[in-house]
């Protein structure tokens, strides 16, 4: 469950008075999206209905099933993101908008290279190009079509390369559990050597590979690394 600083006010008025709901921010558009896949306990801060959530003012059940035709929160809070809207505090949606902003950037510099140099672009380079394009970041839209619409207008910025490559690890049996959580995601195949070692080919976008060795590394620095 949300607390109640985090939470964002969701607010629908219908016959002279309001009716509001306080939900997780970062969860809102799933639920939109598809209600039966979000946990109403961690949508909601609170599992009630408000004419005025922050000064704590209930409508009466007469008046919820007048307005909105049933008692079932789920339905409600549907209801109310329908037909009303999310309100903000400035702090909340500078805040979500930098969050959001920063998670672009990070997805764009792990999965992208400049294709001359094969490397990824430093972040700052990413951040002021994302500043130059005029990109606004929305803090509700899902991060995959915003990623997308922030690539298209960095494009003509920034050379961008969308490439794969395979590596292979070479693990001591030691440090299989840890190396083995990290490069799951990116497995192709593996098996054990006869010197007990864990061997993996994996694939991952080419902007990852620096981070992703990094990560292994960390657990074990005799881990032996090949770009194929």
């Amino acid at each position: 469950m949300v607390s109640l600083d985090s939470a964002v006010l969701a607010r629908m008025e219908k016959g002279g008075k309001r009716y509001e709901v306080l939900l997780d921010p970062t969860l809102v558009e799933g639920f939109k999206a598809n209600p039966e896949n979000v946990n109403l306990d961690d949508l909601l801060a609170m599992d009630e209905v408000f004419h005025d959530a922050r000064g704590g003012e209930r409508p009466t059940e007469e008046a919820i099933e007048r307005v909105f035709g049933t008692q079932d929160i789920s339905t409600i809070v549907q209801i109310i993101l329908e037909k009303g809207s999310i309100q903000l505090t400035t702090a909340q949606r500078k805040a979500m908008v930098e969050n959001m902003r920063q998670q672009i950037i990070h997805h764009i510099h792990t999965q992208a290279v400049d294709p001359k140099t094969k490397s990824p672009h430093p972040k700052t380079r990413l951040e002021l190009a994302l500043d130059e394009s005029r990109y606004s970041v929305d803090p509700f839209k899902r991060l995959e079509e915003q990623v997308k619409d922030a690539i298209a207008k960095l494009k003509p910025l920034i050379p961008l390369s969308f490439e794969s490559i395979r590596l292979a690890f070479k693990v001591p049996g030691s440090a299989y559990g840890s190396a083995h959580r990290i490069l799951q995601p990116y497995h192709q195949k593996s098996g054990w050597l006869e010197d007990g070692s864990w061997a993996c080919v994996v694939e991952c976008p080419a902007g990852m590979k620096a981070d992703l060795i990094g990560d292994v590394m960390r657990r074990s620095s005799d881990t032996e690394v090949k770009e194929l």
